[in-house]
C-alpha cells in the first residue's frame, strides 16, 4: 500500500517490495494500493519506472486520493486491471516549485520545471486515454470522471470473487 505522502523512504521501499514480490512469483500480479495526495516527483518516478521495469503484471487501486504523482501510479497500472473505489478523488496537476536567488539559477529551475512538465505529460498520454498537453493542469476527477479520462479501468464496488472476475461497474 502507498499511503500518505510519496517521499524519498517510502518510494525506497515501494520499489524494494515490487522487486521482492516480482523475484518471488513474476506471474503473479502485484496488487498496489494507493491513497495518496503526491509528493517528490523523482521519488514518484522511481516507484513509476519499477513498475514498469518488473514482469509483474500491477494492479493499482485507488483508495481515498490519488493526487499529483499518486494519479501518475495509478494510471502506469496494467491497462484493464487500474481500479478506483466509488468516492475516490484523484487529481492531475502540474508540477510546481519555487526558486530565489540570481536570475541565471531562476531560469535553470524554471527550465527544468518544465522539462519534468513535459516528461510527466509525455507518461499520462502513455497510460490515459484522453491527456493533451493542456489538460494537464489543476483536473481533480471523481470516479466516474477518471474512467471517462482513462487513469482508471474500472469502478469496484465490491472486491471481485477471482482473479479472473473482472466485475468492475
Amino acid at each position: 500500500m502507498l499511503y500518505g505522502p510519496i517521499r524519498d523512504t517510502d518510494s525506497a521501499l515501494t520499489v524494494a517490495q515490487l522487486l521482492f514480490l516480482e523475484a518471488e512469483d513474476s506471474s503473479k500480479p502485484i496488487h498496489l494500493y494507493i491513497n495518496s495526495p503526491g509528493g517528490s516527483v523523482t521519488a514518484g518516478l522511481a516507484i513509476y519506472d519499477t513498475m514498469q521495469y518488473v514482469s509483474s503484471p500491477i494492479h493499482t487501486y485507488c483508495v481515498g486520493q490519488a493526487c499529483s504523482m499518486g494519479s501518475l501510479l495509478l494510471a502506469a497500472g496494467q491497462k484493464g486491471k487500474r481500479h478506483c473505489l466509488p468516492n475516490a478523488s484523484i487529481m492531475i496537476h502540474q508540477p510546481s516549485g519555487g526558486a530565489s536567488g540570481q536570475a541565471s539559477d531562476i531560469a535553470i529551475h524554471a527550465k527544468e520545471i518544465l522539462r519534468v512538465r513535459h516528461l510527466l505529460t509525455s507518461i499520462y498520454q502513455r497510460h490515459c486515454a484522453k491527456v493533451e498537453e493542456s489538460e494537464v493542469s489543476g483536473l481533480e476527477r471523481f470516479a466516474q470522471e477518471a474512467l471517462d479520462f482513462g487513469i482508471v479501468d474500472g469502478i469496484l464496488e465490491k472486491r471481485p470473487s477471482s482473479e479472473g472476475d473482472s466485475s468492475a461497474s
